[in-house]
């Protein structure tokens, strides 16, 4: 593993096994997130974002599992460990903020001892007077004010933003190498997830962490990552450097999602979509899983699943229209 990456992900196979079929969730996916960077990995709901990430913490449940592929955190793999292994890494190395802290948080505990668990569970035994200053000290980094009352609060007694910091400490207090944040201002508004969004940034610079933000939202993207992933059905179909997958899209699905971005600018009337909806992970269409939905799409997109190319540098697409382009280029 090269040292510049925390994690590297490598033709990874996620799958449901239902009593109705196969659920080919995450189907072949390779990616990297370097250290001290902000990843983004972005795609419409059902693309397998969420599933990947938990792939990564080993939380994926019956009725699925890991089929194949390599999951290589600071050079450890994870695939083989023994659950009990992975727990023990989850937490301290790698650290997992889920989408809604109201539902993530358990409602009739305290914050302050929520938070406290991590430091129980993978630091040993310390006295109740060490976990509340350790605590507080967190509280105080993330931009909780009045640390000491918030930490005898319920998470009913707290604002959504102040929910999120909570959740934000939890995953922090143990230090990690790696954050993961899935949509982590889903139900925000736009004032509290610009603070949140701004924390998780500033974190990242002063301890090193890398970090692995899971979106829908280009704008969370345009913000703050460095590099972006794009996901479609299962698969990578974009990578790139933020700035050029803004200013050089490649794949006519990248294309579809920046230009159904509401503009100030634009006809107020007209609203740009992508016609059709994600294909059933059950039964997935032949060749390009975007063909059906794809104004470029030819009888080549049909039969054939297209390959990541490079288009620029270090910004890779998976179709064959790009395929075609570098050849002439």
């Amino acid at each position: 593993m090269g040292s510049g990456n925390i994690l590297e992900i490598r033709d990874l196979h996620t799958s449901f096994f239902t009593d109705s079929g196969v659920v080919h969730a995450v189907n072949g996916v390779d990616l990297d997130v370097p250290k001290g960077k902000i990843t983004g990995l972005v795609g419409e709901s059902g693309c397998g974002k969420s599933i990947t990430a938990k792939s990564v913490m080993g939380l994926v449940r019956y009725p699925g599992r890991i089929e194949s592929g390599s999951i290589r955190l600071d050079g450890q793999e994870l695939t083989g460990l023994k659950e009990k292994e992975l727990r023990k890494l989850c937490g301290q190395e790698v650290s997992m903020i889920f989408q809604e802290p109201m539902t993530s948080l358990n409602p009739v505990l305290k914050v302050g001892r929520q938070v406290a668990e991590a430091l129980r569970v993978h630091r040993g035994a310390t006295s109740k007077a060490e976990e509340k200053q350790e605590v507080i000290r967190i509280f105080e980094k993330v931009g909780i004010p009045e640390p000491e009352q918030r930490f005898t609060a319920y998470p009913h007694e707290l604002s959504g933003g102040l929910r999120q910091r909570v959740m934000i400490a939890m995953a922090m207090i143990m230090n990690p190498k790696l954050l993961i944040a899935d949509e982590p201002t889903t139900a925000l508004d736009v004032t509290v997830e610009a603070q949140i969004l701004r924390l998780m940034k500033n974190l990242c610079g002063e301890n090193g962490m890398s970090v692995l933000i899971i979106t829908h939202n280009m704008g969370v993207v345009a913000e703050i990552c460095d590099e972006v992933y794009v996901m479609y059905a299962g698969r990578i179909v974009e990578k790139a450097p933020v700035f050029s997958l803004f200013d050089e899209t490649a794949h006519p699905y990248t294309k579809g999602l920046l230009a159904s971005i509401p503009r100030i600018s634009g006809n107020p009337e007209y609203l740009s979509t992508i016609p059709g909806v994600v294909p059933n992970m059950k039964y997935l269409p032949t060749g390009c899983a975007f063909h059906n939905r794809c104004p470029l799409a030819s009888e080549k997109c049909v039969r054939e699943v297209p390959e990541m190319v490079e288009t620029g540098e270090g910004h890779f697409c998976r179709c064959h229209l790009a395929k075609a382009q570098t050849a002439r280029g």
